[in-house]
């Protein structure tokens, strides 16, 4: 791995394997965190008065009582199919626009770099993969039935019948519905992930001068800290967005409008916490995620180089 701030050239390769297997990895510990939030975030709590919203906690005892614990893996096949390309555009792009921007400094990355290059990484992945795979997500979690009894059919069997059922039902641009949101989140959350991870990594290999490469358990531990930083900036966000993604399509309706309205009847009804409903498992989902994931992409990406020759031209970015 080389140093924050330095460029040394890579396969492309490398981005598509050690990226999938971090996304790959994350998604499989942390998806029941994700329906657990997911679920909180749908629910209607303060539109019937004396009732009260479920804890994250008493949310997951719920769902695994109702509906067996596999339905907290709800969604997961979206969730995989859209990890690949996600962290392979991720790595990919955030190298190009951090190239971009260093071009004028010697080929050195500053703090605002870092943080610029993250915003365009973030809602670059947005568009391309991450809008479509939380829309099929979102409606595959959304699903409330018992998969203990096989005479409750849900309306989406998998991922690839949800995909096709909306398309078919409700046209192809419902999988972007409230892509300006995901990717304005995705791009707060990864300026934020990017800038914090580097400079923390910047301070650790300072603190420790002797170690050409930082331990997984480091890794892990910056990408902890890191990960919790972006939640808590944009829980409103994407609130909103995970219920907009739910709603059914209005004709004649813009998705601005749409987006009006949820956040106006959700100040109305159920007041300025409604807005941060699953911030809690949203922090506990994606700052362990992101840990896993920084330590895995760094473990792979580093045996992939020192098993396999640089490709000349091509830099890449030690997430």
């Amino acid at each position: 791995m080389s140093r924050p701030g330095s460029k040394k050239p890579v396969a492309f390769a490398t981005y598509l394997t050690a990226g999938g297997m971090a996304g790959a990895c994350e998604a499989l510990a942390c998806q029941p965190l994700d329906t657990i939030k997911v679920r909180m975030q749908l629910s209607r709590s303060g539109r019937t008065p004396g009732t009260k919203s479920r804890g994250f906690i008493a949310t997951g005892v719920h769902i695994v009582k109702r509906e067996t614990p596999l339905a907290l893996y709800k969604g997961l096949g979206a969730v995989l199919s859209g990890i690949v390309p996600k962290m392979a555009i991720r790595f990919a792009s955030f190298e190009t626009y951090q190239g971009w921007l260093s071009k004028d400094n010697g080929g050195k990355t500053t703090v605002g770099n870092n943080f610029i290059a993250g915003l365009g990484a973030g809602a670059t992945e947005a568009v391309a993969v991450v809008n479509p795979m939380e829309v099929v997500k979102i409606r595959l979690q959304a699903q409330q039935h018992s998969l203990a009894d096989p005479l409750e059919a849900p309306r989406y069997r998998n991922a690839g019948h949800a995909i096709y059922t909306i398309v078919r039902e409700e046209g192809v641009a419902t999988l972007y519905r409230g892509v300006t949101l995901t990717a304005l989140r995705q791009a707060t959350n990864q300026a934020a992930n990017f800038t914090a991870y580097q400079e923390l990594k910047k301070f650790a290999q300072r603190m420790q001068p002797d170690l050409t490469e930082l331990p997984s358990y480091q890794h892990m531990l910056i990408g902890l800290v890191s990960g919790a930083i972006g939640p808590f900036s944009n829980a409103p966000i994407d609130t909103i967005k995970t219920r907009l993604q739910k709603a059914i399509t209005i004709p004649g309706q813009s998705s601005f409008q749409r987006i009006i309205t949820i956040a106006a009847d959700m100040w109305k009804v159920e007041g300025v916490q409604s807005f941060y409903k699953g911030i809690t498992p949203r922090v506990l989902r994606v700052s362990p995620g992101q840990a896993i994931a920084f330590a895995v992409y760094e473990r792979v990406s580093g045996i992939m180089e020192k098993m396999k020759p640089v490709v000349s031209g091509e830099d890449r970015y030690s997430e």
